[in-house]
């Protein structure tokens, strides 16, 4: 299997699209083309594991990291990523629960992946690879946990300054040596520009052996697939009905793995993307004009993201705004809407979710009750609500119980390098750390 940029460059093996995360011309990478199952293709495969194995068979196909596949795949999907069933006012559907990893987010698939292919690919302590990730909440934490204190492996982690929770920021600050930690004065975008900017610069790129760890790198999208694939299945065995699902989005690289199963034959119906009040793929789909603007802080911190990189994948993919909109529902979801969510999802389901997860539950209620009865949808449960503490308990009148991963990572010492968006301070930092 070969990997073409979206703007043309290529072909590279997939071996080198981890590695630059980044095409050269500044496109993203994606698959030559994307191979057709059926369901039968997946007889007998009942685990996550087991879906991996044959989702991922082709994508590896000529890959130096094909013998060690089945080893990647343990070392990503160690932990649940269960379907729980949840009993509304508006009828019945399934959560997606993507947050029992080590930093209770759905980032944490797509990072462990990475970092286990990077890490067989590129560790070499006498040659480091330097990974850049820019994060407005829980990537960074969720790639400096992946990589932290692996041989041969750097990670700069670019979040933005005053916009992450105090748990999220502790989690994006509290790792070894080979983490730096840079809080940017500015927003996630100036984080997101900043790493593009350091990946278009050839010398600085040769020197620190940059690569990203962003869903820029075809490496987060392809295992965020199999958990769509695997609950798809789930629910197509148990009910003979192909599933909706409704996604929380602000970078589009999550929704986009979902789409992509879809497009490879899993038993995926319609799919909805929740965004909160940063307006830019839903303006797009109303008005046909890609307008990216600077980014609005929301409760849904992490989908704070006024430019989303992974559009241009999923035009590539699927085609304009037109086609976009046939094949795809959006919803944008106002603060407002958030915490009215947050309260009956904790009066109805009987436990919180986070600000993330509401914007999916809100979107699925407000659903055309004819379209929420015809389908079975599956809910996209993204973080665990604990990190956002200072949001949901205050709604809920209840402390959320920390999860054990979770409370071990917030005993740590924590340490941040405050940092201007301009790419000579950046790299200035840089050099201060990495001598």
């Amino acid at each position: 299997m070969r990997y073409f940029s979206t703007r043309g460059a290529g072909p590279v093996s997939l071996d080198d699209a981890l590695r630059q995360g980044l095409a050269d011309d500044g496109g993203l990478f994606l698959p030559e083309r994307l191979p057709r199952f059926s369901i039968e293709d997946f007889t007998g495969c009942d685990s996550v594991q087991d879906v991996a194995a044959v989702l991922l068979e082709p994508f590896f196909s000529a890959s130096a990291l094909e013998a060690e596949l089945a080893q990647v795949i343990a070392e990503t999907f160690r932990f649940e990523l269960p379907l729980t069933r949840i009993d509304a006012a508006d009828g019945t559907a399934d959560l997606l629960e993507l947050y029992h990893g080590p930093t209770a987010a759905f980032k944490d698939v797509g990072a462990g992946f990475l970092a286990a292919c990077l890490t067989r690919l590129e560790g070499d302590p006498d040659a480091p690879l330097t990974i850049l990730v820019a994060t407005s909440g829980d990537t960074g934490g969720a790639v400096a946990a992946a990589f932290d204190g692996r041989p041969g492996m750097r990670v700069v982690v670019l979040f933005p300054e005053g916009r992450v929770s105090a748990r999220q920021e502790h989690q994006l600050t509290c790792w070894g040596d080979n983490v730096l930690s840079l809080r940017v004065s500015g927003a996630f975008d100036d984080c997101q520009a900043l790493v593009k900017a350091a990946l278009g610069e050839p010398g600085l790129t040769a020197h620190y052996r940059f690569s990203s760890a962003n869903s820029i790198n075809i490496g987060r999208l392809l295992p965020q697939s199999i958990y769509y694939a695997h609950a798809s299945l789930k629910v197509y065995r148990e009910r003979g009905q192909q599933p909706g699902f409704i996604i929380p989005t602000g970078n589009l690289g999550n929704a986009l793995a979902c789409i992509m199963a879809r497009e490879m034959g899993l038993p995926i119906g319609p799919v909805i993307l929740s965004t909160n009040a940063n307006r830019t793929i839903s303006d797009y789909f109303d008005t046909l004009e890609w307008l990216p603007r600077a980014s609005l802080e929301t409760l849904a911190s992490a989908m704070d993201v006024g430019n989303p990189s992974n559009m241009e994948r999923l035009r590539h993919l699927l085609g304009d705004a037109e086609t976009l909109r046939e094949r795809i529902g959006v919803l944008s979801v106002p603060d407002e809407a958030i915490r009215e969510a947050l309260r009956r999802d904790f009066s109805e389901f009987g436990f919180a979710t986070c600000p993330h997860t509401a914007t999916a539950t809100y979107t699925w209620r407000k659903l055309d009750p004819a379209l929420r009865g015809d389908e079975h949808w599956v809910l996209v449960a993204t973080a665990h609500p604990a990190k956002f503490e200072t949001v949901v308990e205050p709604l809920i009148g209840q402390t959320v119980p920390l999860p054990a991963e979770l409370a071990e990572i917030l005993t740590r010492p924590s340490r941040a390098v405050d940092v201007e968006p301009e790419l000579d301070a950046f790299v200035a930092r840089l050099r201060e750390h990495f001598a």
